[in-house]
């Protein structure tokens, strides 16, 4: 049976359920006839008589008229949500939007975010959005858009109020740890286009390269930005610095392309488990499992030396999933060195399975595993190194949003547990020497940009990494 065919039989099954919720006893008899036939799969005839009954009372008592519509809508996103923060129903409007998104276009705010007890709790902000410039943080709990409370919204509901018309503006009211009065930001929605890969030459033989967001194109974009890195420094690198931070994920073929382009051919990336056939998956570093249909391989167009050259790869607890995929693959394939602080630790898999009416539901379908069997899933990646950034709001009072943090998240299924937010490793990191304006180590900002420029020179982690890089190659001269 094909995946379309399954997906038209899953779309007939809801149309008679919803034909019996309406019909009232009618559903009773013909479900107990269906629990008869298969015992081994029994549906809940008491539970569903029960839905049938409140969905009865509320058509019949509630105070004001309700569509039947709405409340058949608000039952389809209390299946979803109540599964795991990252299930969704997704109305036509929601699916069109998760479309463009990909494609590195959408209009909003630029924030990366989930649920947690019933508030929007922001997973990571993207680089050059209003959020970002309006100073949102990773860890930030949303509980008001403008005179709106997010209590009792679901997650896709405040999404879209967070989305709008460009130039338009949204008031959002924050909880931040370690601040006593809640934040007020005001920010003006803006056409969010996000350009998923940057570049720079740090100095003579050392690359930077920055990924913001997994998109269609980021392969394609990384391949062009590690040709002008080789362009610009007139020899081969020395070393290159990949930068993951605060990345939110995105597409999975694009994890794979990112990985695919420093690691040998056909190495495997990632693989997954779940319960069906189609969601068990071992992707590797093949054409065909980053590739669209018909397209030119533009890994082909790399650089010579690429796959050789000495990396360390930047993540911390704002890169998630398929930025967590990549930092794997290279940690278990010892292609490059994990500096930074623990992921975010989303190491599930969300199919978008299309309903045929303009809508579509975003599954939690299967986990994340790397090449050699890590579970991803309220874990993380744990670096190689531990190297903590005082300017990152992980930082301000050694808590940070991570996977295991949200409610109602997947297990490992390793059983392995992430340490608490609260546990910190202070012999494993390295921080700055005390001497190091110890007066602004607390409330430090994050070291300003220059016009043009898409890195600090002040940024501690990728002065370390830059380090790190150099000594390598002094022992490589050895």
């Amino acid at each position: 049976m094909t995946r379309r065919e399954k997906m038209s039989n899953k779309a007939k099954f809801v149309l008679v359920g919803l034909a019996g919720l309406l019909a009232g006893a009618a559903l009773t008899v013909n479900l107990s006839a269906v629990a008869d036939k298969d015992a081994q799969t029994a549906l809940p005839v008491e539970e569903l008589r029960a839905f049938t009954d409140v969905f009865a009372r509320i058509k019949n008592d509630y105070v004001e008229p309700v569509e039947d519509k709405k409340l058949i809508t608000e039952a389809i996103n209390g299946m979803l949500t109540g599964l795991d923060p990252h299930s969704a129903y997704l109305d036509a409007e929601g699916f069109k939007d998760l479309q463009v998104g990909t494609q590195g276009e959408f209009g909003g705010l630029g924030i990366e975010v989930g649920m947690e007890d019933g508030f929007v709790k922001v997973v990571s902000p993207i680089e050059d959005t209003p959020a970002f410039k309006a100073g949102v943080k990773a860890g930030d709990l949303i509980v008001k858009l403008d005179d709106t409370p997010v209590k009792g919204l679901t997650l896709n509901d405040a999404v879209k109020r967070m989305r709008g018309k460009p130039g338009s503006t949204i008031k959002l009211t924050i909880v931040r740890k370690g601040i006593d009065k809640p934040l007020v930001l005001t920010l003006t929605r803006a056409v969010i286009k996000i350009r998923s890969v940057k570049s720079k030459l740090l100095e003579n033989g050392y690359g930077y390269v920055r990924v913001t967001q997994f998109q269609e194109h980021t392969g394609e974009l990384l391949v062009e930005a590690l040709n002008k890195l080789y362009k610009d420094n007139k020899a081969p690198l020395k070393g290159l610095i990949l930068d993951l931070r605060n990345d939110p994920g995105g597409l999975l073929n694009g994890a794979v392309a990112v990985t695919a382009a420093f690691v040998k051919p056909d190495s495997l990336v990632v693989y997954t488990e779940g319960r069906t056939e189609d969601a068990k998956m071992r992707l590797t570093a093949s054409r065909e499992h980053y590739l669209r249909p018909m397209q030119i391989d533009y890994l082909k167009n790399l650089p010579e030396g690429v796959k050789q050259v000495p990396m360390v790869v930047l993540v911390n607890s704002g890169s998630a999933s398929a930025s967590e995929i990549v930092a794997g693959a290279l940690q278990d394939h010892k292609r490059a060195v994990i500096m930074g602080t623990r992921t975010f630790g989303k190491g599930s898999v969300q199919t978008i399975l299309p309903l045929g009416n303009g809508t579509a539901i975003k599954l939690t379908t299967a986990r994340y595993f790397t090449p050699n069997g890590r579970s991803i899933q309220a874990k993380g990646i744990e670096p190689d190194i531990v190297i903590e950034d005082p300017a990152m709001p992980e930082n301000d009072d050694g808590l940070g949003v991570r996977e295991a943090d949200l409610d109602k998240h997947l297990s490992n299924p390793a059983g392995e547990k992430a340490p608490s937010v609260t546990e910190k490793k202070a012999d494993e990191a390295v921080k700055p020497a005390p001497s190091a304006k110890p007066a602004e180590s607390k409330d430090k900002k994050p070291a300003l940009l220059e016009p043009g420029e898409i890195v600090s020179k002040n940024d501690f982690q990728v002065n370390q990494a830059l380090n790190l890089l150099k000594g390598l190659q002094i022992l490589q001269n050895r």
